[in-house]
């Protein structure tokens, strides 16, 4: 079993990268923003997991161990793979995970591109009380906080910002903002810290 890979960025594609350990190159699936935070020539580390089948040894890796834990939950639920699992981690973070379901809301894994209805309530049902090891957003901040970071991502994913790049950037910036600024200055800095993300998605 292959739990982690340290190692150097052969290549790396969308949400995959190959990662060179002692000689030999990983074919390692992982979320697009691990991808593009690890560039070639890189040095790497992911906590991974292997999955085998019969007709394949699939690796998917994981920048931290809290997604990883997360994952083996995720795959522990009825109609869920690991191409699905990996999918509901690059859509939202695990601590948005654990606030979804502790919200008993199926509605964030019901975007994620292969969850049907069906399988999102699952989700909910089969992790409650299973995500002790993750703080849900909502515990690190006040409510006024948590409506304007709410609104601050739908602004920022209306613009073309996928909904955990948004959720990030927009609970980092409303943390480090003062109490009463603006929703338009709070879009400004949101925006001035995606600028740099933008830019290495692209030379990605």
């Amino acid at each position: 079993m292959i739990s982690s890979l340290r190692g150097r960025v052969l290549h790396g594609e969308a949400a995959t990268l190959i990662v060179e350990v002692a000689g030999v190159g990983y074919g390692v699936a992982v979320t697009p923003q691990t991808a593009r935070t690890h560039a070639a020539g890189a040095d790497v580390f992911l906590h991974t997991s292997m999955i085998v089948r019969e007709d394949a040894l699939s690796l998917y890796g994981f920048a931290e161990r809290e997604e990883l834990s997360v994952f083996t939950l995720l795959l522990s639920v009825t109609g869920v793979g690991p191409k699905s699992a990996l999918g509901v981690l690059a859509a939202l973070t695990p601590a948005q995970i654990a606030t979804a379901v502790a919200e008993e809301d199926d509605a964030p894994f019901r975007r994620v591109s292969g969850i049907g209805p069906k399988t999102a309530k699952l989700i909910v049902l089969h992790l409650t009380g299973k995500l002790d090891q993750v703080t849900p957003t909502t515990a690190a901040m006040p409510q006024a906080a948590t409506a304007a970071a709410a609104q601050l991502t739908q602004a920022l994913t209306g613009l073309g910002w996928p909904e955990r790049t948004a959720g990030d950037v927009a609970a980092r910036v409303i943390d480090e903002a003062p109490a009463d600024a603006s929703s338009t200055s709070l879009l400004r800095a949101a925006l001035a810290q995606l600028g740099p993300a933008r830019k290495e998605a692209t030379r990605g």
